[in-house]
């Protein structure tokens, strides 16, 4: 995939998500397919029992339960010791997973900017309805010139994490301005290294569970099974969501070329024909069902999009149709 021209990096908030787009986000929430464990109270009505001001159900009064939660007026009309339960509010968090890899930064419209744009809306989603928010940088950030590569304890050149930068426990939207500096701040470059930054996210998580969106294209040599099997074994109600350019999906180059991988360097001399682009349509189909097919085995939502999608078309009705916004 060609490197976008003449792209302009986000510089602010404004260059991320228009007014009118953070105006209509206020009124989304993060929504779950399971029951999470928040680690603090917050502003979600729990599937759990627990105590707040909002009654939920009945039910049997068990030896050793709390007699303050006695419903009397029952007592008083059956003769029998029910107990009042109460919907418990509870938080979420909120897991941003970003591809920061260099074949990312490509495309037109490109696909790093498009995911930036979508992770920021999705933060500020999470954060003004005080869930715990936390977004990771994935890839390999490499050495600088003259930089020292990290030593492990037996002196030699530890491997790359894969696990860029990460910032952790946003909550409220006074830390808005927190997370969009971090979005802006990330710079694509280097591999995919996917299995070693899902290890390290699986690693550093700090207890509780919720939601993870993986913000990737997906086109990673090494695979990217084992990396989603375990983020899905932390127990997150992962969403991989692909991000395409039309380029990739409908490509229009021809001739005799010489193509050179962004990431790794490996090159390939090619002459690209109708019947060429024809297959690679074909491939390109087989692995986007492949990696859906591998999701829907996992309950894990897949879905693709193309970076030309409008971000506000995306998170204010794609995303409420396929579950996780409501």
């Amino acid at each position: 995939m060609l490197k976008t021209p003449n792209l302009k990096r986000p510089e602010k908030l404004e260059d991320l998500l228009t007014p009118e787009l953070v105006a209509r986000l206020g009124s989304l929430d993060v929504s779950s397919r399971k029951i999470m464990t928040g680690k603090l109270k917050g502003e979600r009505r729990s599937k759990r029992r627990g105590e707040s001001v909002e009654f939920a159900d009945h039910r049997p009064y068990v030896y050793g339960d709390d007699l303050r939660h006695i419903d009397w007026n029952i007592f008083g009309r059956l003769d029998k010791m029910f107990l009042k339960l109460f919907l418990e509010e509870e938080d979420l968090s909120l897991s941003i997973v970003i591809d920061c890899s260099a074949s990312s930064d490509t495309g037109d419209p490109n696909k790093f900017l498009f995911m930036q744009r979508l992770a920021a809306a999705l933060g500020y989603v999470g954060l003004v309805n005080l869930n715990r928010v936390v977004v990771s940088a994935i890839g390999d950030k490499g050495l600088r010139e003259g930089e020292a590569p990290e030593l492990g304890p037996d002196g030699q050149p530890l491997p790359p994490q894969g696990l860029v930068s990460a910032i952790r426990d946003l909550r409220g939207k006074r830390r808005l301005q927190d997370l969009v500096a971090y979005i802006l701040s990330i710079q694509p470059s280097g591999q995919t290294r996917f299995t070693d930054a899902c290890k390290r996210i699986a690693i550093t998580r700090r207890g509780g569970k919720g939601v993870m969106v993986v913000l990737s294209d997906f086109l990673i040599k090494e695979g990217y099974e084992p990396g989603l099997r375990l983020l899905k074994g932390q127990g997150f109600d992962v969403y991989a969501i692909q991000v395409l350019s039309p380029q990739e999906m409908e490509p229009t180059i021809g001739g005799d070329l010489r193509l050179k991988d962004l990431e790794d360097g490996d090159t390939a001399e090619v002459t690209i024909t109708a019947p060429l682009l024809k297959k690679y349509k074909q491939l390109m189909n087989a692995y986007c069902n492949k990696l859906h097919a591998f999701c829907t085995q996992r309950d894990i939502i897949h879905m693709t999009v193309k970076s030309d999608m409008p971000v506000d078309q995306l998170v204010l009705d794609y995303l409420r149709r396929r579950g996780l916004l409501r």
